[in-house]
């Protein structure tokens, strides 16, 4: 089965990387394979130049794997649009949880603070907003919670989107 995507949304500083992070540390421990991604703009380049698989790239290769007895990073020119990268590579995985892809119709959980840049959630008016991360009086029809509630979060994740995904007993 594939596995479920979910974006974490919000702008700039609202917290969206340490979110990420709370909820990983949690679900991985609860047993779950997590896949993370961080969407970034074109022209973002993990290689570093001169390294021996920037030279492979640079020399024409379409993609160059680097691996280790315990990891793999691979560098791939990849066209397809990016909710088809993610089943491709990620398809393993039990949950899927995007920082970015805000455009892309994907199940987001925003995170919004008061006292930001901004004076307005992004998805308050979202069919796509399926939970909401806040400190703020802001209060969309949709499941609440505080910026430091990352177990009920987690738990939120785990029962509408991890039901069908195989938990070891820890």
């Amino acid at each position: 089965m594939k596995p479920q995507i979910i974006s974490i949304a919000g702008k700039s500083n609202a917290g969206k990387t340490t979110l990420m992070e709370k909820l990983i540390a949690e679900l991985t421990r609860r047993g779950y394979e997590i896949g993370s991604v961080k969407h970034a703009h074109d022209g973002f380049e993990i290689d570093k130049e001169g390294k021996d698989s920037w030279r492979h790239k640079n020399a024409g290769a379409s993609a160059a794997l680097i691996v280790t007895g315990t990891k793999a990073a691979l560098v791939k020119d990849d066209r397809r649009p990016a909710l088809e990268k993610l089943e491709a590579y990620l398809g393993d995985m039990d949950i899927i949880l995007v920082e970015g892809l805000k455009q892309e119709h994907l199940p987001k959980i925003e995170i919004f603070r008061k006292g930001g840049d901004y004076d307005r959630p992004l998805f308050l008016d979202s069919p796509d907003l399926i939970a909401f991360v806040t400190d703020s009086d802001f209060s969309p029809d949709v499941p609440l919670f505080g910026l430091d509630q990352i177990d009920a979060i987690a738990s939120f994740i785990e029962k509408l989107h991890l039901s069908h995904a195989h938990r070891e007993t820890i």
